[in-house]
């Protein structure tokens, strides 16, 4: 075979697999939304069926020939087809030891357990999504043996989403911040400040909520040309491709802000997916380099933009246009004050900026301990209860307030959690090098996110995959990755807002 076959075909296999990834997405979402209840279990066959056809064409022989041929000759190619080769050849190595069989049947799980987590949930029943938590975890135990690990089990489920970090690199990092975090929250809880909570409180009616979540996603920049926005159990972005990005939502009537800052986060995520270059867009290098940036994008977008004070300002008028008897007597800094109260809550997503990360460590710390067969997946909701306890001062009345809160076990995604703390650390370091280039301020006062937007477009989004993490935020700060900034940042945000010395 020479280089041009090799090359051809290689580029063939992509686009079949491309559309495979495409069709997969549109019947997640569709399977999410508005799919009847009974059409789970077939939905579930396909997806798995489908998804077997992407790993049968990845880890084929046919691809193992193309990427030899291509790999000798690399010199020859251009630098958005190396790029692509080096991608395509690490998903290769990293998945072609694992039995395509165990796949499919892994596959068909995480799309089943998805359905038994949601009557889980809404059950407020561990014991109904337990034995398939148990299986994806003996799925992945198993997958890490074929693939195998250095240091620690979890680093080669953790590169899965952040290549290159490493158990003993986050321990590094998160025991120094939790160290940060909790001497904070202790100097918040003795403060006197009283928090104005109306605003959190009271009927806001769910149409008018979508009206509110279409007018701050227009703001953001959302492209309502390249995307819609529908409603699920559980919040996400699906980039099915840059010109089809999809954010799902979700609104309770007496908790307006959940509903919020669900659609700017979600609507954060979008704006990466849809500003990647159009060179790179149909290519294997296209979407979020690796989770952690992408959460990046969404955590700044909900906290440091959506509930900046100037922001409040700016969105105040809409608020007292839609809900004027909810808000009645109460202020944009009232509202910014409410949003931004750190207290203890059950639900991660609905958190503050501070308890959050404490939400992710717990997380992180569980999931490591199954892996490290410490504990077992029977034990997971009543040792999640203890370290909520022990970590925030609450225990979880139901299963569905604490270890059936997040879908992203029950999905397969185990060494994910870490992605949204990295993601924090690196907003406020991207915010941080934003800052001295941007009036923020000014931006979010007047509601104009236009060199916002360009800034991030320019130095984030444009690159997709053909950037390595790292470069990235070299690249655009001038360091590798530091947490300094994000205590900074929390540190000025919540001493002003409690009136810390």
């Amino acid at each position: 075979m020479d280089v041009y076959e090799a090359k051809k075909g290689f580029e063939e296999l992509l686009e079949k697999m491309n559309a495979i990834e495409q069709a997969v997405a549109l019947m997640y979402c569709d399977s999410s939304t508005i799919e009847p209840k009974k059409a789970g279990e077939e939905t579930s066959k396909v997806i798995a069926i489908l998804q077997t056809e992407f790993f049968k064409s990845l880890v084929s022989e046919q691809m193992k020939q193309y990427l030899e041929v291509l790999k000798n000759n690399i010199d020859e190619m251009d630098e958005i087809t190396k790029k692509v080769i080096k991608r395509i050849n690490k998903e290769y190595e990293k998945y072609a030891k694992i039995p395509s069989t165990e796949y499919r049947e892994y596959r068909e799980l995480t799309a089943k357990s998805e359905k038994a987590w949601a009557d889980a949930k809404e059950n407020s029943d561990y014991n109904l999504a337990k034995p398939y938590l148990e299986k994806i975890f003996e799925y992945n135990k198993r997958f890490v043996k074929y693939r195998g690990y250095e240091g620690h089990p979890y680093n080669t489920l953790l590169d899965d989403y952040e290549p290159d970090s490493t158990v003993e690199k986050l321990d590094g990092v998160f025991d120094g911040l939790k160290i940060k975090l909790v001497t904070l929250i202790r100097k918040i809880q003795a403060s006197n400040k009283q928090i104005n909570t109306k605003f959190t409180e009271g009927h806001y009616d769910i149409e008018k909520q979508r009206q509110l979540s279409k007018y701050v996603l227009e703001i953001i920049g959302y492209d309502f040309d390249a995307g819609v926005v529908t409603e699920s159990a559980h919040p996400y972005t699906m980039d099915i491709n840059k010109n089809n990005v999809r954010i799902a939502s979700r609104f309770f009537e007496n908790e307006i802000t959940a509903g919020l800052y669900a659609s700017i986060h979600e609507g954060g995520h979008a704006r990466y997916e849809q500003n990647v270059d159009d060179a790179i867009s149909k290519t294997a290098l296209r979407g979020g380099v690796i989770m952690a940036i992408h959460e990046s994008q969404a955590r700044m977008y909900e906290n440091m933009f959506g509930r900046d004070i100037n922001f409040i300002k700016f969105i105040f008028p809409k608020l007292q246009e839609l809900f004027p008897k909810q808000i009645e007597n109460i202020s944009a800094e009232e509202i910014y004050e409410s949003v931004n109260q750190v207290k203890a809550t059950f639900i991660r997503i609905e958190s503050d900026e501070l308890t959050y990360s404490l939400h992710i460590m717990l997380r992180y710390e569980l999931e490591r301990m199954v892996l490290e067969e410490k504990i077992g997946v029977e034990d997971l909701n009543n040792i999640w209860n203890q370290k909520m306890e022990e970590y925030l001062g609450i225990i979880p009345p139901n299963d569905k307030l604490g270890v059936l809160q997040d879908v992203h076990w029950y999905d397969g995604s185990i060494g994910y959690f870490p992605s949204y703390l990295l993601g924090n650390i690196i907003a406020a370091q991207l915010v941080n090098t934003m800052s001295k280039e941007i009036d923020i301020e000014e931006s979010l006062l007047q509601g104009d996110f236009s060199k916002i937007n360009e800034w991030l477009k320019e130095n984030v989004h444009q690159y997709g995959k053909s950037k390595t993490p790292e470069e990235i935020i070299k690249d655009s700060t001038g360091e590798g990755i530091n947490p300094k900034y994000y205590v900074e940042y929390l540190e000025k945000k919540y001493g002003e807002l409690y009136d810390l010395k």
